[in-house]
């Protein structure tokens, strides 16, 4: 059942604390003054209608409560803001009476668990969020306390919460992978007999062998190496073998008292002997010397790519590339503006690809920049066409396209730099360097939550 709205966080024991305690921190408040207004948790709402109309359920009215969806977003906020994993933030905000009356929590009260508040953070999704951020957006805007006119627009890599993967390596984790998937359904379906073979120590000789072999640097190391990692995908089909053959057991014994969590374990083996079968594939065709498209750079997570963006310190990063766009007020320098939804897709995609996603969001909007900053990464033909329909008065394109006087062309190239600078400050300050949620909706989840963090503490500094 839908909770919508935290009750008072006052209780007895208030009347004893001194005012010091009762009050908020500067920036606590100026975040409660813009997170009191009940219209930005309209979203919410509207996600939990979809609900109802996909599921059938009356999951508005019927049902155990939800916690307070008002709590829950200051939760999210502050886990974002100070860049805590959902345990910290349940243990801190526990701890502390300033974080309890800011989330809304009396005293009296226990803070939601971390299951909780990281499951409802999965059920609501990334829609939901980018609609609240959409929703402070048009806020600010309505009551003029944000006028927005340039933007500028840059993509960066958000790397999944991986280590650096090897052919070799994910082999290895798919056998392990593959045992521990199939020890749990033989035993769902108590079947002996028919298992997946643990193949771990027959691998770790193989991956030993292969350390052994990189440190002699010589010429034909890189032929044994080869060698050995074709033999770790032999390996990993025996294992996929095996999967797919107690899989396919247990949706025939799938009857009676228990079938769902049989078969819910048989479609999870499956799962993973699709993505180890990919891995597999992979390691055929780099022995074979074929190029490797959609490479799978993770067992955990899937939909994570490697991407290359010329970088020195980092030439291969592993995960999602994201474009976001900052609006401002104006293009001098300390311009602090409010980012938009994300554009993301599966991928390494140029600048140009995610472009209409973030033009679609100006449109959605109702921002109509007069100056537009981007960098080299840009075409100018597919962009100039691409930002038609807003009508911009100036598209900077760095290195490309550098309309009107000397002046404007330097104020506009430090302006697009600052994207730089933005960019970083939300890697650094609201975790958007990692992240810790799995597959592409995860990332965006995560993404979007972020952003809505980083826009609510720049409206807050603006109230103050």
């Amino acid at each position: 059942m839908l909770t919508l709205l935290a009750p008072q966080p006052d209780c007895l024991w208030d009347d004893a604390l001194p005012i010091e305690v009762k009050e908020l921190p500067a920036d606590l408040a100026a975040l409660d003054v813009l997170l009191s207004d009940h219209e930005l948790l309209w979203p919410l709402v509207e996600r939990w209608r979809q609900e109802f109309k996909e599921t059938g359920r009356l999951v508005l009215t019927e049902g155990r409560p939800t916690i307070a969806l008002e709590s829950y977003v200051r939760l999210m906020v502050l886990k974002q803001r100070y860049r805590w994993g959902y345990r910290s933030l349940v243990a801190e905000v526990s701890d502390s009476i300033h974080l309890r009356r800011f989330c809304l929590i009396s005293l009296a009260e226990r803070v939601p668990d971390e299951s909780t508040v990281r499951k409802l953070t999965r059920r609501i999704g990334s829609e939901t969020v980018s609609e609240l951020t959409r929703a402070l957006i048009i806020k600010a805007t309505r009551e003029k306390r944000f006028r927005p006119r340039a933007v500028r627009i840059d993509s960066t890599v958000i790397e999944a919460d991986i280590k650096y993967p090897t052919d070799a390596g994910l082999a290895s984790a798919g056998v392990r992978a593959l045992a521990r998937e199939g020890r749990k359904l033989a035993q769902r379906i108590g079947e002996t007999k028919r298992r997946v073979r643990d193949r771990s120590r027959s691998m770790g000789r193989k991956l030993r062998a292969i350390s052994r072999t990189i440190r002699r640097r010589t010429g034909e190391a890189k032929a044994e190496v080869l060698a050995l990692t074709e033999q770790t995908g032999e390996l990993l089909e025996r294992s996929v073998t095996e999967a797919r053959r107690l899989a396919a057991l247990a949706r025939g014994n799938a009857r009676g008292r228990g079938a769902k969590a049989k078969l819910k374990a048989a479609a999870n083996l499956e799962e993973f002997a699709d993505r180890c079968e990919k891995v597999a594939a992979q390691i055929k065709q780099r022995v074979a010397g074929n190029p490797i498209k959609n490479r799978i750079v993770s067992l955990a997570d899937p939909d994570a790519r490697p991407i290359r963006k010329g970088k020195l310190g980092k030439p291969n990063e592993f995960g999602y590339v994201t474009q976001l766009a900052e609006v401002t007020e104006h293009t001098r320098r300390g311009a602090r503006g409010l980012i938009l939804p994300a554009s993301t897709t599966l991928g390494n995609p140029g600048e140009n690809t995610l472009l209409p996603g973030t033009v679609a969001e100006l449109k959605l909007l109702g921002i109509h920049p007069q100056e537009v900053a981007l960098d080299g990464g840009f075409h100018t033909e597919l962009t100039n066409t691409a930002l038609a329909d807003l009508a911009p008065k100036t598209v900077f394109i760095a290195g490309r396209q550098e309309p009107a006087s000397k002046r404007t062309q330097r104020r506009l190239r430090r302006y697009r730099t600052g994207e730089e600078g933005r960019i970083s400050h939300l890697k650094r300050r609201y975790g958007l360097d990692r992240s810790r949620l799995k597959g592409d909706e995860g990332q965006q989840i995560w993404t979007e939550w972020a952003i809505l963090a980083y826009n609510t503490d720049t409206l807050a500094v603006r109230n103050r």
